[in-house]
């Protein structure tokens, strides 16, 4: 298992989204650009067999309640960047997980703060296409973690 330092940041050039690697390009493109269809894209539309658990949105459950997380993103007043690096990638099959971790910014027309999050991701072959099912990010920083739900809030 080889872990990877390079930082994913969705401005990579990839030519398609045949591997783990190019859908995971695809999801920080969509992620730090709010470009929710083509998040919608990168996830199952499942209403039952995909989650999302994440400092902002609690569990959710079924692609409504998961886009309901990253519209408040997109649409919100702050802009926030997160880079995918410190990862390794393990693919059986029909599904790949990663597990790596997240750096990035929070920022407001007053305020940033710098995020340090810990990542899994769950990707599924549904129709030939990698389809996000499972998502889990936490923030070890208990004050971290407070400032930038507060902040969302905003």
């Amino acid at each position: 298992m080889k872990t990877i330092q390079e930082p994913i940041t969705g401005n990579e050039s990839v030519s398609s989204r045949e591997t783990p690697y190019e859908v995971l390009v695809e999801f920080y493109n969509a992620f730090n650009n709010g470009r929710l269809p083509l998040m919608e894209d990168n996830w199952s539309n499942s209403s039952d067999q995909i989650v999302m658990d994440n400092p902002l949105g609690g569990i959710m459950r079924g692609w409504t309640e998961i886009r309901s997380v990253y519209r408040r993103i997109f649409e919100g007043k702050a802009k926030v960047y997160v880079e995918y690096y410190d990862y390794t990638i393990h693919q059986t099959g029909p599904i790949f997980y990663t597990v790596g971790r997240e750096r990035g910014h929070f920022r407001t027309d007053d305020q940033k703060i710098e995020l340090a999050i810990r990542t899994s991701r769950i990707y599924q072959k549904i129709e030939n296409e990698w389809k996000q099912v499972h998502h889990h990010g936490s923030i070890e920083d208990p004050g971290l973690l407070n400032r930038y739900q507060e902040l969302v809030k905003k």
